[in-house]
């Protein structure tokens, strides 16, 4: 319980300190969005990101890789958005750079993995 609680007050000082970005949100293209991304991480593990309904800066995004499936409403800004523990954000027009945050059960410890993602 007591880790629990340091995990907690350890995050709680480093959400303080987090630089939030300033800028304000703006209605994207939706073309530049709209689509299904695929790649493949270091792990050889594939992952796929459908993006529908752009529209302003609001998008409904469905990722998937290999078990995982999940479906969110997004918010884009500076040309990123969250989808669980994932980031994806467009670099140029018809590539991404994907990061995921990936835990291990067993000992929690966290991986950084990071891909890029080409539009189909």
């Amino acid at each position: 319980m007591a880790d629990i609680w340091n995990t907690i007050a350890s995050n709680y000082v480093t959400v303080g300190t987090t630089n939030l970005s300033k800028t304000p949100y703006v209605n994207v293209d939706p073309t530049v969005y709209t689509g299904t991304w695929t790649g493949t991480y270091s792990t050889n593990k594939k992952f796929s990101i459908a993006i529908s309904d752009v529209s302003g800066f609001r998008a409904k995004v469905k990722y998937q890789s290999e078990g995982t499936v999940k479906y969110q409403d997004v918010l884009i800004k500076d040309n990123a958005f969250k989808i669980g523990d994932s980031k994806f954000t467009v670099t140029k027009i018809g590539t991404a750079q994907v990061k995921t945050v990936v835990i291990d059960p067993a000992s929690g410890a966290t991986t950084l993995l990071t891909a890029y993602a080409k539009k189909a």
